[in-house]
This record gives C-alpha cells, sequence and structure tokens, in this order.
C-alpha cells in the first residue's frame, strides 16, 4: 500500500478533532442541533487552519443519518460515501482552476434537481477569490433565492477580493491561526502514534515554523522524520532539516554587531549559508531573536510569553542590558525591510551582508534611527573622557591610566569664559534671529524654538539643545545647510554654525554663554 502523508491520514473527521477553532465547531454544532442551518457560509483564514477540513465535516453532519451532539457519526452509508468522495450530494470544486461562467452555471443548473440521499446538497468551493466577476454575478442569483435543500460552503484566504454583495449573503466565520501549544500538543500525539521519538525542543521549533498552520505542521514533521528515518528527531535534526540556525547563533551575531565587528557579522553569515541554511529563514528567526531581546527589555517576567529554555533567556538578559530599545527596533526595522526584498531577489547573501553593514555602521545612513544609533555610541566613549576632534575617546588631563587605574573619571566641560568682543557677524544673526529662521519650514522652527544660542569659538554661532528630539533633527545635513543658508540671506554674510546636546545635569548657563542675556535680546518664534 502506497504511503499516505500525515495531513492527509490524520484529517479530522469529526468536529472533536478539529484543534484550534473551538469558536466557529461549537457555533456551527448549535446549529446542526437546533435545526438552525443557514444556506451560505464564508470561510476566511490563513492556509492550513482547518477551512476544507470543517466544510467537509459540516457537509457531513447535516446528511448524516445518525448524527451526534451535531457531529457526523462516521459509520452510516452517507458518511461513508462523503468520506470517499463518492457522494452525488457533496460537490467540491476549486476556484482557482475552475473560476469561469460556465462552471457556476453548471451549479446553477444542479442545484434544481433535489438530493438523491441525505437531506441537502452541498457545494464546497474553495478559494472563491479566484472566481471572475461574471462567474461571482453568476453566482449571486443563487445565492439570493437558493433551494432549501442546498447549501453552499465558500472557503477563501483572501476575503478583501470577494465582493460586498456575495458577503452580505454569507455567515462569515474567520478562522484563526492555530497556537504553538495546540499544534505541539497535536504533533506529539501523532507522533506517540506513528511511534516516533522526538525531543520536546524539535517538536515546538517544527509547531513554531509552521506559522499557526497545522497542515505545514503536518508537512513539516513528515519531512523531518523521513530525513531521520528510524531515529530520534532532535532539536539539531530539525534544524538541518529546516535549514534554520540556532539560538547561540543571533547571540553571537548580535554581539558582533553591538562591537561594530563587520569581519565577524559577515563570518557567522558565511558559515550558516556553507551550511545550507536557508537565507530567508535566517532573517526570520533573526528579527524573531531581536523582538525576544526588545521583550526582555519591556518587562521582567517574560518566562511564560518567550518559548526558550532557560539557559538562553538568561543568556537574552545579560545582552539585553548592552543595548538601548531605539537601536534595537531600528535592527528590527533593517531586517524586516530585508526580509520583504529577499521574496524577490537573485542575490539573498549579497542582501544580508549589506543588512549586516548597515547595523555596524550607522555613520553610513543618515535617516533618523541611524543618528539615534550614533548618538548612542558617542554617548558610550565618553563615558571615560571627552571625546578629541577626530572622535577618539580621551581621557581628562591628570587621569590615572594601564592597568591600577581607577574607574574613569567624568567629562567636566570647563566654565563659560566671557569674551571679550562678540564677533560682529554672530552677533547681527541673534539680532535678526527671528527673521532668519521665519521663512523656514516650519517643523524646523518649531525645533529650533528648543535651542539656546551660544558662542562655539571664533566666529561660530552655537545651537544648543536639551531635548534630544530636537537636537537629532537640527543636526541633519540637510536642516544645517537649510539654517546657514537663511542666516546668510538675512545678513549677507556667511556664519559656520555648531550643533551642541546639552548632555550634562547642570543648566544652560553654567556650561554655555548665553547670547540672549549678553546682547539683551528676546527671542520668540511664532507657530503658525
Amino acid at each position: 500500500m502506497s504511503y499516505t502523508a500525515l495531513y492527509r491520514k490524520y484529517r479530522p473527521d469529526t468536529f472533536e478533532d478539529v484543534k484550534g477553532q473551538d469558536h466557529i465547531v461549537t457555533t456551527l454544532k448549535n446549529q446542526i442541533r437546533a435545526n438552525r442551518i443557514g444556506h451560505a457560509y464564508l470561510f476566511c483564514g490563513t492556509r492550513g487552519t482547518g477551512k476544507t477540513t470543517v466544510a467537509k465535516i459540516f457537509a457531513k453532519a447535516v446528511n448524516c443519518e445518525h448524527p451526534a451532539d451535531g457531529s457526523p457519526c462516521g459509520e452510516c452509508a452517507v458518511c461513508h460515501a462523503i468520506g470517499a468522495g463518492a457522494s452525488m450530494n457533496v460537490v467540491e470544486m476549486d476556484a482557482a482552476s475552475n473560476n469561469g461562467v460556465d462552471n457556476i452555471r453548471q451549479i446553477r443548473e444542479e442545484v434544481a434537481y433535489s438530493p438523491t440521499e441525505g437531506r441537502y446538497r452541498v457545494y464546497i468551493i474553495d478559494e472563491v477569490h479566484m472566481l471572475s466577476p461574471g462567474a461571482f454575478n453568476a453566482l449571486l442569483k443563487t445565492l439570493e433565492e437558493p433551494p432549501s435543500y442546498v447549501i453552499f460552503l465558500l472557503a477563501t484566504t483572501e476575503p478583501q477580493k470577494i465582493p460586498v454583495t456575495i458577503l452580505s449573503r454569507c455567515q462569515r466565520y474567520d478562522f484563526r491561526r492555530i497556537s504553538i501549544e495546540t499544534i505541539a500538543a497535536r504533533l506529539k500525539d501523532l507522533l506517540d502514534q506513528e511511534q516516533v521519538e522526538a525531543e520536546d525542543a524539535a517538536v515546538r521549533y517544527i509547531a513554531k515554523a509552521a506559522d499557526g498552520s497545522m497542515r505545514d505542521a503536518l508537512s513539516l514533521l513528515d519531512q523531518c522524520i523521513a530525513f531521520y528515518l528510524g531515529e530520534e528527531l532532535t532539536y539539531d535534526h530539525v534544524l538541518d532539516v529546516l535549514g534554520a540556525a540556532d539560538t547561540e547563533v543571533f547571540s553571537h551575531l548580535l554581539r558582533s554587531v553591538l562591537a561594530k565587528d563587520v569581519t565577524a557579522a559577515v563570518r557567522i553569515l558565511e558559515e550558516m549559508v556553507n551550511l545550507g541554511r536557508e537565507p530567508g529563514q535566517f532573517v526570520t528567526d533573526f528579527i524573531w531573536y531581536l523582538r525576544n531581546l526588545l521583550l526582555v527589555r519591556s518587562s521582567d517576567p517574560m518566562e511564560d510569553v518567550l518559548d526558550m529554555s532557560g539557559e538562553n533567556l538568561a543568556l537574552l538578559k545579560e545582552e539585553a542590558e548592552m543595548v538601548e530599545d531605539d537601536v534595537i527596533m531600528r535592527y528590527i526595522r533593517v531586517f524586516s525591510e530585508l526580509s520583504g526584498q529577499l521574496r524577490y531577489a537573485s542575490q539573498k547573501r549579497v542582501l544580508i551582508e549589506i543588512a549586516l553593514i548597515r547595523l555596524c555602521r550607522p555613520s553610513m545612513e543618515a535617516t533618523q534611527d541611524a543618528l539615534a544609533d550614533r548618538i548612542a555610541s558617542l554617548e558610550k566613549q565618553i563615558e571615560g573622557g571627552v571625546l578629541s576632534a577626530a572622535g577618539s575617546p580621551v581621557r581628562p588631563r591628570g587621569a590615572q591610566t594601564g592597568p591600577d587605574a581607577g574607574p574613569a573619571a567624568a567629562p567636566v566641560r570647563a566654565a563659560p569664559v566671557m569674551p571679550k568682543a562678540i564677533p560682529e557677524d554672530i552677533r547681527e544673526a541673534v539680532k535678526n534671529w527671528r527673521s532668519v529662521i521665519q521663512g523656514l519650514p516650519k517643523v524646523v522652527r518649531t525645533y529650533l524654538g528648543r535651542a539656546r544660542l551660544s558662542l562655539g569659538g571664533e566666529n561660530k554661532l552655537m545651537l544648543v539643545f536639551d531635548d534630544d528630539m530636537a537636537y537629532t533633527y537640527i543636526t541633519e545635513d540637510r536642516h544645517r545647510q537649510e539654517i546657514t543658508e537663511a542666516i546668510s540671506m538675512r545678513i549677507g554674510k556667511e556664519v559656520e554654525l555648531l550643533i551642541e546636546k546639552n548632555a550634562g545635569a547642570a543648566p544652560f548657563e553654567e556650561n554655555y554663554i548665553d547670547l540672549e542675556k549678553i546682547i539683551h535680546m528676546e527671542i520668540e518664534i511664532e507657530d503658525e
């Protein structure tokens, strides 16, 4: 006898066997028990969630000679005939390949005849959204005035493509994605029946990879069993078959990215490719790893939410202390964009390498996320000292160095020295500041309203911000250029701008020269 795939061998025959769709099963059973059966049903949901299976069970139940609590008995002649696909009263049609007007006209001709056995003629139309406009119009007439013995069961993965006129004549049931716990429990039950040993971690990974689809889970399990036939199904075996990577790999990858080590990050990717790991799955799993990292940072009691071992959870908590929330969200955004690009890319590895370089080198980008990442990196560098002009950390003068050196002293900004004279260009720019920024875009004007004016060296105007968002926005090259050009047009001279974040705890007046007080001018920015 030929082998039968697991998803066909263990397809549910009764409502009680359907997993994860209790809200639908209960409603349908109640309708059958109370004889309140509708004439048209629309089953919506992603692939493998049980739409067609429930439709077939429903077709059996309404025609069963001896129904039990709303479910088919599975023993009568009608149940056997429907289960074998030999019943004249239950017609299945795939709208993907039978989507023309003629196919629906044939149904309209057939419904004129009452069922030869049982009580109802049931039409199951799968992927109904694939019907042509003309076919939908032909179906509409039958749905409006159906014979009392006809039931239509329409199944689709894309209900938004179905005309409203059809939707309004159907009872709609949305099939949910099946939870990992429900799928894992079902897989364990089937493994016991198949007499196959498997690790719990392996079963849960298959359940997670199925993405809410019981059929996908059974197909993946079938594939894994066949590859390691006669052996215990381990977690590593599943990773090999599915082309996935272990959590430890993503831990090493994240640490390489945080260390800005492009070589190490690319080397990890190369190892995964050489081991035959699927690039798209690698990206998806890394996004989930980053998601778990963000959840750990968001709240403490996450053991029940995160599906991982205690050892991996401890490792995740350690890494959560190494990175900020906004940096993690930038990583997720970069890899989410990458995930969409990989579907149609011919050079997937190259795209992943570029994404890793983007994570390691935020200076290559001018986006707000990348700027925030650069700022966070600079803040870490100056924790032990002041940054030099070249950007390298410099310890405060007199600080001890070497192996015996103690903790680095916090950088101390020198008290501002009152200038003997303010350069005329700077004075003119400050005096005319309101008119300077009047012609700028509203958002730029709003953020400039949070700036304090100070002197930044010889003939340099300094803008100092306490607000992180305003500082990040104004430091973008295009906004800096807009402000510089506005000053030049107003006073007829170029003034160099310095933009600085007042990161210290001390007030602005203690760290900077306040040009407002010196020039005795009040700056106002009006919101229009």
